[in-house]
């Protein structure tokens, strides 16, 4: 549920501990939720998903305040978090659950993130062709609560290499390395 001034946002970005745990520790993120959206089958479990047969993506689904964090910012933290130019991957994890994909809530937020990805992909930043996908909301299916803030509630704080974006998007107090890469 959204608050009155609030937006919501949903990015696929690999796994979705680690992408929940980089936007978790953004300013003027209001909360997260990882789940499952871009598939066929209704409230599909971890096991569904991960069977490759739903169609599903594992996603985060972002809360913010857009008078502390706009749009485009979210965007920069999501293109930092992986690397987009891999198809259906990030790191070892393999599959299309694992996909790369922007799912826009609003022709504002479809514009935003196509004029981004095409910045993106003119800058040169990348060897390979960004393969993101950028498609309609549908709807979201909440994962299993063991998986929501995994990271935190397993003392872990990484996974595959968490990156929390630009430090001038931090909450106050957050550097930009995890707490367990300290050193």
């Amino acid at each position: 549920m959204t608050g009155e001034n609030t937006e919501i946002a949903t990015f696929a970005a690999g796994c979705f501990w680690g992408v929940e745990e980089t936007f978790r520790h953004v300013n003027g993120v209001i909360s997260t939720d990882v789940g499952y959206s871009g598939g066929t089958l209704a409230n599909p479990s971890y096991e569904d998903v991960c069977g490759k047969q739903t169609g599903h993506a594992e996603v985060v689904r972002v809360e913010y305040d857009p008078t502390v964090v706009s749009y485009e910012q979210l965007l920069n933290v999501f293109w930092d978090r992986h690397d987009p130019t891999t198809p259906n991957r990030q790191g070892p994890d393999v599959g299309t659950q694992y996909r790369s994909a922007i799912f826009y809530h609003s022709p504002v937020q479809k514009a935003a993130a196509e004029a981004s990805r095409e910045r993106l992909t003119l800058s040169g930043r990348f060897p390979r062709p960004i393969v993101t996908e950028i498609t309609a909301a549908g709807p979201f299916y909440r994962a299993e609560e063991y998986h929501q803030q995994y990271l935190t509630k397993c003392a872990r704080g990484s996974c595959g290499g968490v990156s929390y974006g630009p430090r001038e998007l931090l909450k106050p107090g957050r550097s930009r390395e995890p707490e367990s890469e300290k050193p």
